[in-house]
């Protein structure tokens, strides 16, 4: 039987009275983490019971507009490329590459 390894990753977030996040910040001690702060962070895990992704999106109130816009053209490759990764279905590959192209041209995200 195989040993199993259990890890933690935490993540903390301080909220002003309103409840609005002031300042992100993670650790993951096994990857060298420690306290990283962050301005935006997007979760999703897979219910299987409910088959439905539970999902925790925050932002600091201070997380500029166009790093927000770079975040998620950043996640969207991401999560192509998981994708791809995922389930070897090369086709759906390139179309959701072709809109994550089309979204970082929309925004003008890319460089000359």
């Amino acid at each position: 039987m195989a040993k199993i390894i259990k890890t933690q990753i935490n993540i903390n977030v301080d909220l002003d009275e309103n409840r609005v996040p002031e300042t992100i910040s993670w650790t993951a001690e096994d990857g060298g983490v420690k306290m990283e702060p962050a301005k935006a962070m997007l979760l999703s895990l897979w219910d299987h019971k409910t088959q439905e992704a539970a999902r925790i999106d925050l932002w600091t109130k201070d997380m500029p507009v166009d790093e927000m816009k770079k975040f998620f053209h950043q996640t969207l490759v991401g999560m192509t490329q998981t994708f791809h990764r995922a389930t070897n279905d090369d086709k759906m590959t390139a179309t959701m590459q072709d809109f994550c192209d089309y979204f970082a041209e929309k925004l003008e995200l890319k460089k000359s």
